[in-house]
């Protein structure tokens, strides 16, 4: 199976910004972006980042609040704030052996740097490989890491698989065969974290007046360390 699934790779592969690089900070704010976003949307997110802080260094010289400020649209805001604590963690201390010492870095994002930037023999099983590989109960090895994510993310889909088009379909036990839905996030319209989006985009352009806030969404704000309350005022952290 894997054979075929290269051989589909090497013509249908998907070109990413992401894979033109072994650099680990590149690779890191690639994935922390891609956490539950589209990849249409990260793509020219993650150039404007690198753009502006091309290094670990460069990212960790700046104010968090800068980061925050950057991230605003991509959503699951404390990412931003997990990525400027990691590269501060990094520039002070280098990268560490166990790369889920870093915030915001699980399982799933350390096995990607490893694989991507660090080039060892690991794959990284993300929802998309994970799919594919549970499907056709075959082995892949590293090498295939990008194919099986394209595979997972343009033809074997969770609710309306390909199977027509798939280059493993003649071998796979499941063709045909449809995961049941998720269970759906309740809408954005109406809900708290469209009031912390509120709050936070106000935030992100000057400093507020608590009193002039949201009072919740402001203190859920702060929980995560988005934003700072101090002597009646609502600012951005340092």
């Amino acid at each position: 199976m894997e054979e075929e699934l290269l051989e589909w790779y090497d013509a249908n592969g998907r070109d990413l910004p992401w894979r033109h690089t072994r650099d680990p900070y590149s690779i890191l704010v690639s994935e922390v972006m891609l956490q539950q976003t589209q990849v249409e949307r990260v793509i020219p997110r993650y150039h404007a980042w690198l753009e502006r802080w091309p290094t670990v260094a460069a990212l960790a010289s700046t104010p968090a609040g800068d980061a925050i400020r950057e991230w605003l649209g991509l959503g699951y805001n404390r990412r931003a704030l997990n990525l400027h604590r990691a590269a501060t963690k990094i520039a002070r201390d280098g990268w560490p052996d166990d790369l889920t010492e870093l915030p915001g870095v699980g399982t799933y994002t350390a096995a990607a740097i490893r694989r991507f930037a660090l080039g060892e023999h690991v794959l990284p099983v993300d929802v998309n490989v994970s799919r594919v590989v549970r499907r056709t109960g075959a082995a892949f090895t590293p090498a295939s890491a990008h194919a099986l994510m394209d595979l997972g993310a343009t033809i074997c889909l969770a609710r309306i698989p390909r199977c027509r088009t798939c280059p493993l379909a003649d071998s796979c036990p499941s063709r045909g065969a449809r995961d049941q839905p998720a269970r759906k996030q309740s809408p954005f319209e109406g809900s708290f974290r469209q009031r912390r989006v509120a709050v936070l985009r106000l935030v992100t352009e000057s400093t507020r007046e608590l009193g002039a806030l949201d009072h919740e969404a402001v203190r859920s704000l702060e929980r995560d360390g988005l934003v700072v309350v101090e002597a009646g005022t609502v600012t951005l952290p340092a």
